[in-house]
């Protein structure tokens, strides 16, 4: 069964599960989920708890082992397993379907590790855990949807911001959960009332947001120029390397113009969109990409694109930053002085 972060609590209510899997890429997310699953473990009276890496070096034997420790004065235990961001392999998840056969009421398995994708989702090790267990997708909210999730910690919190508020702190803490976390208690403490309005949270807060190259591709890729401007202003200020924002923008790049010879030969868009493996969710914004910049336009940018890897690397004076972010405007369908700059 699925269940999301925020749906914890009220589940735990219910009584307590089997296994709870716990994959995704934002850790506040999953240390607090895995506080409240291992509080109300302790208060079932699960007192031991062994946590194992799955690594090379990991002896399966041992956890074997606390699985099948039944006797009238063996504590009831939870076995905490956490999987590496390379995820498993075929031998890891063959034992790890020996452990699922072996649980019982008095053992709690408890699982963290990356985000899965798909095919992860459909493995038999997954499946097993699965249905006697919870899973729940930790997440980083993207930008669409972190106001409403900055709301729900909001209400949680008994915090009662106005929308201009709610607006400003997904601004400010986007890409950096740990942060919002921090400054949401920081005004619980600063504000008994509740109430909170942007002359508030300016006296209140710095900006805590943290990008990514990724998280500016995305930008980029929807035509959101403001937004895309900002991530790299922030990424600059961060001191990320210029030379990984183009390479960034040059795979993708690289991708559309791939995209639109086959769509020029006749290929159908799902058969593109299957090709390059474009998740169905992402597929809009794919769309959107390719009606703004046909093939002529495609070919122009990645010369642009390579012409500022040249500079790059052969002057070392040379800042790069506005000529980035008039790039990034070109992909996002702006008209620049780019061509003639360069």
């Amino acid at each position: 069964m699925r269940i999301y972060p925020e749906q914890l609590a009220q589940q735990l209510t219910k009584g307590l599960r089997q296994a709870y899997l716990l994959f995704g890429n934002e850790p506040l997310l999953k240390l607090e989920s895995s506080d409240q699953i291992k509080q109300a473990a302790m208060a079932a009276g699960f007192e031991e708890r062994h946590t194992f890496t799955v690594d090379a070096q990991l002896d399966w034997n041992l956890v074997l082992d606390c699985c099948q420790a039944m006797s009238l004065f063996s504590a009831r235990q939870v076995i905490e397993l956490l999987i590496p961001d390379t995820g498993l392999n075929a031998q890891h998840a063959k034992s790890l379907q020996e452990v699922t056969a072996c649980l019982h009421e008095d053992i709690l398995l408890l699982l963290q590790g990356p985000r899965l994708n798909k095919k992860q989702e459909s493995a038999k090790w997954f499946k097993g855990l699965e249905g006697n267990g919870l899973y729940l997708p930790c997440n980083t909210p993207d930008a669409r949807h972190l106001p409403r999730f900055i709301q729900g910690r909001c209400q949680q919190l008994n915090l009662k911001p106005d929308h201009e508020s709610v607006l400003m702190l997904a601004q400010w803490h986007e890409g950096n959960l740990l942060a919002l976390a921090q400054s949401l208690q920081k005004l619980v403490l600063l504000y008994p009332d509740g109430e909170i309005n942007v002359v508030r949270l300016e006296e209140a807060l710095s900006r805590h947001n943290h990008y990514t190259p990724f998280q500016l591709l995305d930008a980029v890729l929807a035509g959101q120029g403001k937004r895309s401007q900002r991530v790299l202003r922030q990424l600059q200020g961060e001191g990320i390397e210029a030379v990984i924002i183009l390479r960034t923008l040059q795979r993708e790049l690289t991708q559309l113009y791939k995209m639109q010879e086959m769509g020029s030969k006749g290929t159908s868009l799902n058969n593109i969109f299957e090709n390059f493996r474009i998740w169905q969710s992402r597929r809009e914004v794919y769309i959107g990409a390719l009606h703004r910049l046909p093939l002529p336009v495609l070919i122009g940018l990645l010369q642009q694109l390579a012409q500022l890897e040249v500079k790059v690397k052969t002057d070392f004076d040379y800042q790069p930053w506005d000529d980035l972010s008039a790039l990034c405007a070109e992909i996002c369908g702006i008209r620049t002085h780019l061509g003639g700059a360069l």
